[in-house]
């Protein structure tokens, strides 16, 4: 069996050698014979490969966009999840370290962003914010001649994200002519009707309720008036620590930072005194805003004191903000951070300290606030000549008053 399956074999490997052979011929001879069919036949399967290539590249596409819109929706779900288990994390029971070690929590978790709340501002910070970050100004034709020379201050800087809110239809086409970003706002008619208004006070009480749709979408905002320069970029010389970053009133260490004040009675005796804390008022047209449920509580809280009781906005946003619980009343647990009163400066510093002092003088602000003078753009113009175009009597003519 073993010499037979020996002898078999090559017949077995020369005969599948003709076979081969055999079919090169014969496609060889139909290739002579019948070019045309030949190639004819393989064109139409060519493009019958490219038809089917071409439905599945649509398939393929489709299937894609939907698995895209299934990411986008699963990553949405993941960062809701991630919230929730640091809130839960933050309400777990935590064990006291040693003396010395222990710090409370200051920095609170910022709030989900949700788009849904007004996709079409979603659209726009996309664009603008950097670092989900932007500069917020409303404007109305009032303050528009010093909206013109605050812009120019922040190209000159080099501000990316800078946005402003028209409060009219002229501010608009200012902005579109200037090329700054803006945000048309839907129309309100309550808000509309305060915008067009000569009242400062009214149109500064705005702020409180437009910001919010800001923090709602997960940006950090940064409140800007429009009467004051910008001679640096403010976002490197914030701390973030803290869900309100405001500047300050007060015109130094003691008025800005806090200080005891002694309170005297002298009809108590021997204790006639009485130690109170005091510290000067936030300032409502410069203050940054961490999205966090306290910073959107506290806008809350001011929009609706407004809309009730009136008054002025700047009072209503440091009650809320320093007012604590006591009965009848629940205080906001928003944490609080003064910025440095001669990095964000207001009016006062800068006329009644700052350029009376030689050392003083030779440090630049980040921003300058015309907040304590009603003739804010003459004001606004001297700063830009002393600081940026260094005219050092720049600002020598003015009272230190308004």
């Amino acid at each position: 069996m073993a010499g037979r399956k020996e002898k078999i074999q090559p017949f077995r490997e020369c005969g599948i050698a003709i076979a081969m052979m055999v079919g090169i011929i014969i496609g060889c001879v139909c290739t002579v014979l019948l070019p045309n069919d030949f190639f004819k036949s393989g064109s139409l399967k060519i493009a019958s490969a490219s038809c089917e290539s071409s439905e599945r590249v649509k398939m393929f596409k489709a299937e894609f966009a939907i698995m895209s819109e299934k990411n986008a929706e699963l990553s949405k779900q993941v960062r809701e999840q991630t919230e929730k288990v640091r809130l839960a994390e933050q309400k777990a029971e935590i064990k006291a370290g040693p003396f010395g070690t222990v710090t409370g929590l200051q920095t609170n978790p910022t709030v989900v962003p949700d788009e849904s709340v007004n996709p079409t501002l979603a659209k726009l910070l996309e664009k603008v914010a950097v670092n989900k970050e932007i500069i917020v100004v409303l404007a109305n034709n009032n303050v528009k001649p010093m909206l013109e020379v605050q812009i120019a201050s922040v190209k000159r800087v080099g501000i990316q994200n800078y946005l402003v809110v028209p409060l009219e239809d002229s501010i608009e086409s200012f902005c579109k002519s200037n090329e700054v970003a803006y945000y048309k706002r839907d129309q309100d008619n309550a808000i509309n009707v305060v915008g067009k208004s000569r009242s400062s006070s009214a149109v500064s009480g705005l702020k409180f309720r437009v910001l919010r749709e800001f923090l709602q979408l997960g940006y950090g905002v940064l409140l800007a008036d429009a009467d004051l320069v910008f001679l640096q970029n403010p976002f490197g010389h914030l701390y973030r620590d803290s869900d309100v970053e405001s500047m300050s009133d007060g015109h130094d260490n003691n008025t800005a930072y806090g200080f005891n004040d002694v309170f005297d009675d002298p009809s108590m005796t021997r204790s006639r005194t009485v130690y109170t804390t005091r510290i000067w008022v936030f300032n409502s047209g410069f203050f940054y805003l961490r999205p966090t449920l306290p910073s959107i509580e506290l806008l809350d809280r001011v929009t609706d004191t407004l809309s009730k009781s009136g008054g002025w906005d700047q009072a209503v946003f440091n009650e809320h903000l320093f007012y604590p619980s006591h009965p009848g009343y629940t205080g906001l647990h928003a944490s609080k951070r003064v910025m440095d009163i001669y990095e964000f400066m207001n009016s006062r510093v800068l006329f009644k300290t700052v350029r009376k002092n030689e050392e003083l003088k030779k440090l630049k602000p980040v921003i300058v606030h015309m907040n304590y003078h009603s003739d804010k753009l003459e004001r606004m113009l001297a700063a830009v000549e002393f600081y940026v175009n260094g005219k050092q009597d720049a600002l020598d003519r003015f009272s230190d008053g308004s």
